[in-house]
C-alpha cells in the first residue's frame, strides 16, 4: 500500500515539475530536423543556396496577412543591405546565415501565439554596442523609420 501512494506522489511531483514543450515549439523542433536534412542532400552549392531561398518565400508565403507583410519586407531589406547573408529556414522561420550559421531570423507572431512577431539576432551577429545591446525586437508594423532602422541593423549584424 505504501509503494502505491510513494508511485503516485512521484507522477504527480514529477509532472508539477516538469510541463514539457508546447506543441509550437515541437513544432519547431521537427522543422529544424526536416531543415537539417534538408541541408545534408547531396547537391551543388548553388542549387542547395536556391533551394533554401524558394523554401524561405514558400514559408513567408504561408503566414498570415500581417506577419506575412513584414516577412516580405524584412527578406527584402536582408537582401538589399546584406547580400553575403545566405537566406535559409531556422526552426521553420526565415533566418539569413553567413558561413552556414544564423545571424538574423524573422519569428511569425503566429508561429507562438505571441502578440507580436520578432526581429531577432544570433551571437553572430556583430552588433556589439558596449556591454549590453539588444538582440531581438518586437514588430507589430513596419514603419519607414522602422524599416532604415533594420536596414541599419541587418547591415552591422553582416559585419
Amino acid at each position: 500500500m505504501s509503494s502505491t501512494k510513494k508511485s503516485a506522489a512521484r507522477t504527480t511531483a514529477t509532472e508539477k515539475s516538469f510541463e514539457g514543450f508546447s506543441a509550437e515549439e515541437r513544432a519547431a523542433m521537427k522543422d529544424h530536423a526536416q531543415e537539417l536534412k534538408a541541408s545534408a542532400r547531396a547537391g551543388s552549392k548553388a542549387a542547395k543556396a536556391a533551394e533554401a531561398e524558394a523554401a524561405v518565400v514558400a514559408k513567408i508565403a504561408e503566414m498570415r496577412d500581417s506577419d506575412r507583410v513584414m516577412a516580405e519586407r524584412l527578406h527584402a531589406i536582408v537582401k538589399e543591405n546584406a547580400p553575403d547573408l545566405a537566406p535559409k529556414l531556422w526552426y521553420g522561420m526565415p533566418a539569413y546565415a553567413r558561413d552556414g550559421k544564423v545571424v538574423c531570423f524573422f519569428q511569425s507572431a503566429e508561429k507562438f501565439n505571441a502578440r507580436y512577431a520578432t526581429l531577432g539576432f544570433s551571437d553572430q551577429a556583430t552588433l556589439d554596442d558596449g556591454a549590453m545591446w539588444a538582440t531581438s525586437y518586437a514588430l507589430n508594423e513596419l514603419t519607414a523609420a522602422g524599416e532604415a532602422r533594420i536596414a541599419e541593423l541587418v547591415q552591422k549584424a553582416a559585419g
